[in-house]
């Protein structure tokens, strides 16, 4: 349904002599439309020109306007449909061409977004850009499962990190996620679960420590499973569960189920 660009050539062309536009990187939140911004959901519908990722849910890409170019740039497990720098040349090319561009990514821009990649190359080339945040998979999903990221009986901190680095590594400073009273929210590792959790009991983080994985957390797809740390991988496993995932490790994961929750949600219970 929606346009996929492969080659900046097809987004090029354009009156060399109209002003360059400007470029707006929006938070889509956790995907429930809901969670937008007032000011995030007035510029998407208003938008002439959609530069959207793979995370931002159908909810949020329905109130793009039926006139407006659509142009997706998702990043999925081994198949990116554009790579980084080329979103980048991507998003200055639109602006020279004196279009308007609304960049929407999932949750916050800044948060494990690139946003931050993409503000520096579009000032680096002279393009005006303005950054409109977004909730957070982990303020979202914290929310709409009863499990809070601080609590006074159970965290005193709140880590926020990503399964995998830049150079495709998962070597983590396991000794600062393994410290007692905090929650440790690690966004895009799944693929990497096994070691997360075997790294995190290395570095003496107790194996009943409870934790979570979350899957399509804030919609109607959502599917929440909790289990000790120790057995959290062997039950994903046999869950079968898939990206878009989060994982949550901690006590405030033993408060799930305190909230009374939504009948859409499905739930997964793998404590026995």
């Amino acid at each position: 349904m929606h346009n996929r660009v492969a080659d900046l050539r097809q987004c090029s062309a354009g009156d060399a002599s109209r002003p360059t536009g400007k470029v707006y990187l929006v938070g889509a939140g956790p995907g429930d439309p809901d969670l937008l911004t007032l000011k995030a959901a007035r510029l998407i519908g208003s938008a002439k020109v959609v530069v959207y990722d793979h995370l931002v849910g159908d909810g949020v890409l329905a109130l793009v306007g039926r006139n407006a170019r659509m142009i997706y740039v998702g990043k999925e497990a081994g198949n990116h449909s554009l790579p980084q720098d080329q979103i980048n040349g991507l998003l200055v090319e639109l602006a020279r061409a004196g279009l308007d561009v609304v960049r929407l990514k999932g949750g916050d821009p800044f948060m494990f977004g690139r946003g931050g990649e993409e503000m520096e190359e579009l000032l680096d080339h002279g393009v005006s850009c303005e950054v409109v945040p977004g909730i957070t998979a982990a303020c979202g999903i914290s929310a709409c499962t009863g499990m809070p990221l601080t609590h006074r009986d159970h965290a005193r901190s709140v880590i926020f990190t990503t399964g995998h680095l830049k150079d495709g590594t998962v070597n983590l400073d396991w000794p600062a996620l393994a410290r007692p009273n905090q929650t440790v929210v690690i966004y895009m590792g799944l693929g990497a679960l096994d070691i997360i959790c075997r790294e995190l009991i290395a570095h003496s983080l107790p194996g009943d420590t409870p934790a979570a994985v979350v899957h399509a957390g804030t919609t109607e797809r959502q599917v929440v499973l909790t289990d000790r740390l120790d057995r959290l991988a062997a039950s994903v496993n046999r869950a079968r569960l898939k990206s878009p995932a989060l994982i949550m490790i901690g006590s405030v994961v033993s408060l799930h189920g305190l909230l009374v929750q939504v009948p859409r949600h499905e739930e997964l219970a793998l404590t026995a």
